[in-house]
Order: structure tokens, then sequence, then C-alpha cells
């Protein structure tokens, strides 16, 4: 079952959204940095200018006092850019999060692809039923179109992305596969090659990992859980680390 529902009413492409709530984003936090510029002396502010130069063009972005590693300099005894940094990370990121789940419901996904925001970062759990048949790991067509919009909305993410294949805990063992392994592997490597291939993702974002069926998320015991364990997971990793008050 391809677990595709049918719709015959096309939305607006609103992936223009993205760089435009980035911009007001940037314009926020740079007013916000600007003011507390006034409450450093000029050799701070230098610093700050320089270092906010390195986030605007996507580098590192930590602060770093006379060039030394470590030194994170503080400004107004709380405000830093590593702070900042992460603020516009989080803000991304649930845009995009709010973006994607958007999509999927009106496609007709939501009880497949699940979209959380925590700590790791953005993560998004697509159950095996759509994305490919029973114990196979090439990519169904009709879901291809669901696929390109996920990498559309995270391929301008300056971030890492992990792709890891998961299974139930059946042993698989034939022609292609000698494990649930093997499977799992197939399985994270082909979603990765379509988003690097198709949708142009650039390929040193990207790592795999296959965890078979060790690293269940559900019960394995039933057969609602073994389902639900099938899946690949795209993972797009922080850079900053959040606010857990931050992450939904």
């Amino acid at each position: 079952m391809r677990g595709k529902k049918q719709h015959h009413e096309e939305h607006v492409d609103e992936t223009w959204l993205l760089p435009y709530s980035d911009m007001m984003t940037l314009l926020l936090a740079l007013f916000i940095v600007m003011f507390a510029m006034s409450k450093v002396d000029n050799q701070k502010a230098k610093q700050l200018s320089h270092q906010f130069d390195i986030i605007f063009s996507g580098g590192a972005g930590a602060l770093q006092s006379n060039g030394s590693s470590g030194d994170t300099l503080k400004i107004d005894d709380a405000i830093t850019l590593n702070e900042a940094s992460g603020v516009i990370e989080q803000d991304k990121m649930l845009r995009v999060k709010n973006m994607l789940e958007e999509d999927i419901k009106k496609d007709g996904y939501t009880d497949k692809v699940k979209v959380d925001l925590n700590g790791e970062g953005l993560d998004i759990t697509i159950q095996d039923t759509v994305l490919f048949n029973s114990g196979q790991a090439d990519i169904l067509n009709g879901f291809t179109p669901v696929l390109t919009k996920i990498s559309n909305m995270i391929k301008d993410l300056d971030n890492e992305i992990k792709i890891s294949g998961h299974t139930d805990n059946v042993p698989i063992k034939n022609e292609k596969f000698r494990s649930n392994w093997d499977l799992s592997y197939m399985r994270a490597s082909n979603v990765m090659n379509f988003m690097v291939d198709k949708c142009h993702i650039a390929q040193d974002k990207f790592s795999i990992q296959a965890y078979g069926e060790f690293k269940a998320k559900y019960n394995n015991s039933t057969a609602d859980g073994r389902s639900k364990n099938r899946s690949v997971d795209i993972l797009i990793v922080r850079r900053y680390a959040s606010n857990p008050k931050n992450a939904n």
C-alpha cells in the first residue's frame, strides 16, 4: 500500500517565504546586535562587526576574542553571537517544519510522515510503506514529488544532513539483502542519492547510517510498532545549541 491520498486542488508554492523570512530574521538580529554594541568598547565592536560578517556569509559565526579559540566575547554580559546564531537557526528550522507539516497534510501523508524539531535538529521520519515496496529499497515513483518538496525546503539550510535507515526485527535474507542492516543501508543510500542527483543538494552535506532493527523507537512485539519502526529518518543537524523551550 502506498497510503496515498488523491487531491485535485493545486496550492500556491510558498517556498519564496523562506528567503524572505531569513532576511527579516537577520535584520532583527542586526538591530539587536547594534543595540548591544553601544554597550561595548570600540575594540570589541570591531571584533563583533567582523564576526557578524562571518554569519551573514554562512561562516562559523562563533565570536572569538583576539583571534584565539575558546574566548567567546560576551555583549552586555548576556548576548553572544553564538546565541544570536542559535536564534536564527531555530527560526529557520521552525519555519521549515511548519511549511513541511502543512504540505504533508495537504498531500495526505500526515499518518506516514512525521516532522519533529528537537535538541538534535529538524527530524523528518518517513515510514517505509510510502517509500518502498516490502523488503525492497527502490523509491516508489508515487512518493517522489513529496520527497522533492522536502528536499527543496531544506536544501538552502547550511546544516549537515544525516539520513538513517531503520527496520523492524523480522529477519530478512534474500538474493539482494543478507540482513536488515543491508536493507536499511540501501534504503538510506537511495534516499540520499535521490536528494543529491534529482534535487541537487550538495553531496558534502550528507552522511548515512544503517541501524537495521536496532535503536527501535517503538515496540517490535506489536504489528503497529513494527510498522512504525520501518522508516527512513532525515535529520537536519543543529550547528548551535538550542534552548529546550524553543524546540517544538
